[in-house]
């Protein structure tokens, strides 16, 4: 495949390719990736891929092996999350607090906060939480449930939304911080990595293909955004990793990194994960927002 001079057009020849390697099988990821890896912008092959296989399964009736575009209410684009990060301004009012912005991404969507959380606040979080650790869960996207994943080897806990008067705290400032209410938001998550725990990469979002995904969007519909607030600073390793895009954010007290997604489509580059510790220990909280109200 040859790409086109900038600007990069979709021309006749990608479309067909597109849709030569959907029909061989090739999945919208894989798809993806040889794009990105041939030097196409990611908005543009994400529109690319998108625009040439829906013309061809309205014009074919052919069903393709196609998983980011979903054909469904969950698989379109969606409000999500923003904080008012303005243009040359290092700072970002939280209500309570001023948080400093550090780094900003327009794709992924992804904000690098300084300041969001004191000393004693992380330290409070993790005292509150530790007697209340088991190991990790993830969603079991065919129940609905939960289940142990060997992707995910940390321990953890989740506080009730609005449990204690540190929680709501923290719980106000996030709101404010991301123009998103508390009431779409996941109980507080805090996750204890010791050395030689990770979680590999991996989306936020539920997969709407799964059988149980059903059942989790009746709690409050989809992920769309995810802040991670790091408590402590591991001697070495511990980074969140986004391999899309070849960035790491380097975990430090009291700082956060933001990133949302419109829909549930490895398009929106939100593949993250969370690097092995090599020395020390990691300690992180994490907030999950919805499209509506978590009940």
């Amino acid at each position: 495949m040859t790409q086109s001079t900038s600007p990069q057009a979709i021309t006749p020849q990608l479309r067909q390719w597109i849709i030569d390697q959907a029909e061989a099988g090739h999945s919208a990821e894989s798809i993806l990736q040889s794009m990105r890896d041939a030097g196409w912008h990611e908005d543009v092959a994400a529109d690319a891929m998108e625009n040439s296989l829906t013309e061809h399964l309205s014009r074919r009736g052919v069903q393709l092996p196609l998983q980011a575009s979903q054909g469904s209410p969950e698989g379109k684009p969606v409000p999500v999350p923003e904080p008012l990060v303005l243009p040359g301004t290092p700072f970002v009012d939280a209500g309570d607090r001023r948080v400093q912005v550090l780094c900003s991404m327009r794709h992924p969507r992804l904000v690098v906060f300084g300041n969001l959380l004191s000393p004693e606040e992380c330290d409070e979080l993790i005292q509150a939480a530790s007697p209340r650790l088991n190991r990790s869960l993830t969603v079991a996207v065919q129940t609905g449930g939960q289940e142990v994943n060997v992707d995910r080897t940390s321990d953890g806990m989740f506080f009730s939304r609005g449990e204690t008067p540190l929680i709501q705290r923290i719980e106000a400032r996030i709101a404010k911080l991301l123009n998103w209410p508390e009431i779409n938001g996941e109980g507080l998550q805090v996750l204890h990595y010791q050395p030689g725990a990770e979680y590999k990469p991996h989306y936020d979002y539920f997969d709407v293909g799964a059988a149980g995904t059903h059942t989790i969007l009746k709690r409050g519909g989809q992920r769309v955004a995810t802040l991670v607030m790091y408590l402590n600073e591991p001697e070495q390793g511990g980074g969140t990793i986004f391999p899309d895009v070849h960035f790491e954010v380097a975990p430090q007290r009291g700082n956060a990194v933001f990133f949302s997604y419109d829909r549930p489509d490895p398009a929106t580059g939100s593949l993250h994960g969370g690097a092995p510790v090599l020395a020390g220990e990691k300690w992180i909280a994490t907030k999950w927002l919805r499209e509506r109200e978590f009940i």
